[in-house]
Order: structure tokens, then sequence, then C-alpha cells
């Protein structure tokens, strides 16, 4: 999926959320464990089922399949399977690393298992990156400011130019080859960090986690970060797929993501995007 492709997706369904897939064994319901062979796919299944029209990505996280051995693999496949194309599908791996490995990375992200995006760790440089950016119309999303509270032990260092650490990131990173493929991951839980972020990347799409179980704010990171194509998909994980334990998970699932979606049209509306 391109981001024009993204764009309009967001402008149809009145909405820029990403849903991650983060299904641990042990917070997904009775129910679905006894009675399923494969209870990780159910789980998403229904999720994906219940919220597919409010929601224009999801974000499964590759740990949640790993931890699981080769049937987690199995789980991951399937799910990436069933997403409609009508989303844009986000492998969160947060790979990193540089020469054939990055490529065989990049193989088996967008060619075997059809993601149109994948996190990454810039750390190694542009040899880390470069490899995804070799795919048309895939995206590489680079951790610039993560919304973890340790995330200052390094991004928010200043360096002797003035500019912090993520600064240089988006900077440097908007300079390389095929740039306008790149997203950069922001943590809602630091709205105040966005204006600078759009000084340097104003055109790029943000992937944006820290909303819901993080407490960051849907309405102050718009208030910085938006852009003319909107620019934003904001992400949120456990208060969604976790709003319910019961039979009724997914229905629950489907009313806290709609509380979202409302809140996100009435931004779009309120800036002419719909």
């Amino acid at each position: 999926m391109t981001h024009k492709q993204l764009f309009n997706q967001i402008i149809q369904k009145k909405s820029f959320l990403c849903i991650g897939l983060d299904p641990d064994m042990e917070r997904i319901p009775q129910h679905v464990k006894d009675n399923y062979d494969d209870p990780v796919f159910e789980f998403n299944r229904q999720i994906i089922r219940a919220t597919e029209d409010l929601c224009v990505a999801y974000k499964p996280n590759f740990a949640f399949y790993e931890a699981l051995g080769s049937k987690g693999w199995e789980s991951l496949e399937k799910t990436v399977n069933f997403i409609t194309r009508n989303h844009f599908k986000i492998a969160d791996a947060k790979r990193g690393d540089i020469g054939n490995t990055a490529k065989m990375y990049a193989k088996s992200v967008f060619e075997k298992m059809n993601f149109d995006a994948i996190t990454l760790s810039p750390y190694m440089g542009s040899d880390s990156v470069l490899p995804f950016l070799e795919y048309k119309d895939k995206t590489a999303i680079l951790l610039a400011l993560t919304s973890n509270k340790s995330n200052s032990d390094y991004q928010l260092k200043k360096l002797v130019t003035d500019d912090l650490v993520y600064e240089e990131v988006i900077q440097e990173s908007t300079k390389w080859t095929k740039a306008k493929n790149l997203m950069y991951v922001v943590g809602a839980t630091h709205p105040e960090y966005f204006e600078s972020v759009r000084r340097w990347a104003p055109d790029h799409f943000l992937l944006v986690p820290g909303v819901g179980a993080q407490g960051g704010s849907i309405s102050e990171v718009c208030k910085h970060g938006l852009n003319k194509q909107v620019g934003l998909i904001i992400n949120a994980t456990r208060s969604i797929i976790y709003a319910g334990i019961g039979e009724d998970f997914a229905a629950k699932a489907r009313i806290k993501a709609s509380e979202y979606v409302y809140e996100m049209e009435h931004i779009l509306r309120d800036q002419g995007f719909v």
C-alpha cells in the first residue's frame, strides 16, 4: 500500500487508527483457548472482524508470535493473510542489522509475508535501512522518539550540534535515497516534541504509539503532528484488544476502537479533511 492509498483509506474511514495485534496467551479469553486449535489466530480473527471498518492499519508485534515457536509463526502468517488489502499491514519487528542479514529480513517481511511496512532500529545507520527501501511501495518505519520511560537514555541526549539524538536520526535519514518511503515512530507520551519532528519531517507519516494504556492524548498529538495528508497513524493495542475478557471480547474491542475513531473523525472534520 502506498502512502497515497493510506491517505485515501483515512479519508474514507474517517479514521487514522492502527490496532496492535499482540496476543498474550495469558490474556486470551479462556473459551478461545479451550475451543480452537489455534487460539492466537482465532483471537486475532475475531478482533479484526469486529474492527476492520474502524481502523486503517494493523500492527502485529513479532515478539508475541516468536515466543510460541513455529506454531506462533503459523499464527502470524494466517493473521497477515486474513487482514484485507484495505489495511496497512505493519510488521512490528524492530529489526536493525546490516548487509545480507538486512536483505533477508526485508525479503521475509515484504516478499514472503506481504507486509506493507516494518519497524526498524536505525542505530547501525543507513546500511540497516536501505535494503528495505529497495522495495517499491513498501515502508521502513524508523524508531525516532519512542513512548517508553527510558527513551531519554539515548534519544533525548544533546549532541555537539545542540540537536537531540532523535532529531539527528530524522534529519540524516531524510537525506537517504528513497527517503519518501520512510515513516517515523514518535510516541504520544511526548506531544511537545511533535513540532520539532515536523520541522525535519513535514511530509512524512508518523506511527504514534502510547495512546490508551500509556496515557497519550490523541488531541495533543494532532495539535502538533497533523500535516497536509493527516500524516499520523495512531496505534492502540492493549486498551482495545483486551477491553473485554469474556465471550464478548471482540464486541468490547469494537466499542473501545469506536471511541478512538469518534474523536479522530471530529478532528478530521475540524481540520477540513472530511
